[in-house]
């Protein structure tokens, strides 16, 4: 297995992110919506972000386990099964007619099929998922590194984040979407994964691609993709926090 020579002071990193975050992150989310709090909020989450990439080298992998660690289930989590329409119709068509839009601040907006991304070179790694609600479980991921992606399609230099468009809505209509900043969206273990443990993606899991992005929580790693958004501002997208959970209260931060 491969344990990167800072994998001490990510851990450690991560466990204290964990310790004072779990009032933040699972059930105080009316006191991090404070108008009076939320400026202490923003600024403990631009602190430790800045601690974390301090402590992390721009490289600094994630750690990956070996096949003997993969569980037997990869547990799912958030929705299982998206009911709407559109998706339903992909579904019932094996995500022939599917199509992952990318746009916004590029040189050369594409459609890929899934057959397309198939077909591009791809990355295999085993690792942990860590959720907010406290559990973790290990899988065998396979899809396109997302700087690859982002190299196709030509980013402007004006772009600061990718925001992934889900298919899927949670209670009260809204859309799920996240977002990455350009650091995280080239870091070579930030997959648009289509397979896991060596199968097709079941749809429990995100079916057909979601995004795993290895140095962070489990809440950003967003589920059935539909569209990659390149911006500059978050400002027009949902309530312009960068995440369907975001604009609820939890930290964009998320890096473990």
């Amino acid at each position: 297995m491969t344990r990167p020579p800072d994998e001490r002071r990510r851990r450690f990193l991560a466990g204290s992110l964990l310790a004072t975050g779990s009032l933040l992150l699972g059930g105080c989310d009316r006191l991090s919506r404070s108008g009076t709090l939320q400026p202490l909020f923003d600024a403990s989450e631009a602190l430790t972000q800045r601690a974390h990439r301090l402590l992390a080298s721009r490289e600094a992998l994630a750690r990956e386990y070996t096949p003997a660690d993969i569980a037997p289930t990869f547990r799912p989590n958030g929705t299982t099964f998206p009911r709407e329409r559109a998706y339903m119709r992909l579904a019932a068509g094996h995500f022939r007619a599917w199509r992952l839009e990318v746009d916004g601040l590029v040189e050369r907006p594409q459609a890929f099929s899934l057959e397309a991304l198939r077909a591009l070179p791809s990355r295999t790694q085993i690792t942990r998922h860590d959720c907010v609600e406290g559990w973790s479980c290990i899988g065998q991921w396979t899809g396109v590194v997302l700087g690859d992606l982002l190299a196709r399609v030509g980013v402007k230099d004006e772009a600061r984040f990718v925001v992934f468009h889900c298919a899927d809505r949670f209670p009260g209509g809204d859309r799920y979407y996240e977002s990455l900043d350009m650091r995280e969206a080239y870091h070579p273990q930030t997959l648009l994964a289509y397979a896991l443990n060596g199968a097709p993606l079941p749809i429990a899991n995100g079916a057909p691609l979601r995004l795993r992005a290895e140095r962070q929580l489990g809440y950003k790693m967003a589920k059935y993709l539909m569209r990659l958004e390149l911006v500059d501002s978050f400002a027009h997208i949902g309530g312009g926090r960068g995440g369907f959970w975001e604009d609820r209260g939890y930290r964009w931060w998320a890096g473990i």
